[in-house]
């Protein structure tokens, strides 16, 4: 049994690497996308996040069929009002944020959002942990402040609540037995609240072809497909893993946002990720050593 074991193994390994990296070209892409569509005017932030949410109910939709299930009656209300007020944050953000401070400023929120949830909920840190989670805010503050190169506060602000929201809807999603059709539950309950605020916003309202291939791709493509592939990555990787691994998103959301949108990154941005990512990391490090 154990000589036929052994051949899977770097297999089962280089399958998990795959779909990981996968993943976060799907997360990454999420950011270029949205940034794509609203630098270039080709669609209103809302009419992006009521696309996105319908491509992604689409998408998971199938993906469960597939699979044999077709009940998208999993997920909650709760969870699915913490999605959409992601969402549409995330979308009203990147009509004045570049790719890469947009996706760096959402990823320290989720950190910090999940960090202080633990705390209140009496979990202690050691000192690396403390050292780690004051150097990303520490990061986090120096790259908001006012200054020539500080990002608009308004884009900031709505980006710091997305990934608060994306915090609370990670919170509310563990310990689930079927993330996937969970997911799926929760965007088709998010889609009539985004129908409503392209309703409310309808003033603004535009759309072209290109605008709307954007928001499916993100929907369809880098949120439903790029969330099945996030899950199926998920059992091949410890929890320090699959934390450590999300640090790469906002740098290839930079490079992304360098090669398709002409984004130069700021000596600002550069100093403010090597303070927000090494924080992170110094936070899921610690953890993974504490519990094992």
């Amino acid at each position: 049994m154990s000589q036929k074991a052994l051949p899977t193994a770097p297999a089962s390994a280089l399958r998990t690497f795959g779909l990981t990296a996968i993943a976060m070209l799907a997360f990454a892409g999420n950011s270029v996308l949205c940034r794509l569509a609203l630098a270039q005017d080709e669609i209103d932030p809302a009419s992006f996040t009521s696309v996105r949410m319908a491509c992604g109910v689409a998408a998971l939709w199938l993906i469960l069929a597939a699979r044999g299930r077709r009940s998208l009656g999993a997920g909650s209300w709760k969870a699915a009002t913490a999605l959409i007020a992601y969402a549409a944050a995330f979308s009203f953000a990147y009509t004045s944020l570049t790719a890469g401070t947009g996706a760096l400023l959402l990823f320290g929120a989720v950190q910090a959002t999940m960090v202080t949830a633990g705390l209140l909920r009496g979990e202690r840190l050691t000192a690396s942990q403390w050292t780690g989670f004051l150097l990303a805010l520490s990061g986090l503050s120096a790259l908001v402040a006012p200054g020539l190169s500080a990002p608009p506060w308004q884009g900031a602000g709505l980006m710091l609540a997305a990934g608060i929201a994306w915090g609370f809807y990670s919170l509310l999603g563990r310990g689930m037995t079927d993330p996937l059709a969970a997911t799926a539950g929760n965007f088709l309950r998010a889609l009539p609240i985004a129908l409503a605020l392209s309703v409310i916003a309808s003033f603004s309202a535009h759309m072209t072809s290109a605008g709307f291939a954007y928001a499916a791709m993100s929907g369809a493509v880098t949120s439903g497909i790029g969330y099945s592939i996030w899950y199926a990555a998920l059992p091949g990787l410890s929890p320090g893993q699959g934390a450590s691994v999300q640090l790469s998103v906002p740098l290839i959301t930079a490079l992304g946002g360098g090669l398709l949108l002409g984004e130069a990154p700021t000596l600002r941005l550069a100093a403010c990720s090597l303070a927000i990512l090494a924080g992170i990391a110094l936070v899921i490090i610690s953890r993974t050593r504490v519990k094992s």
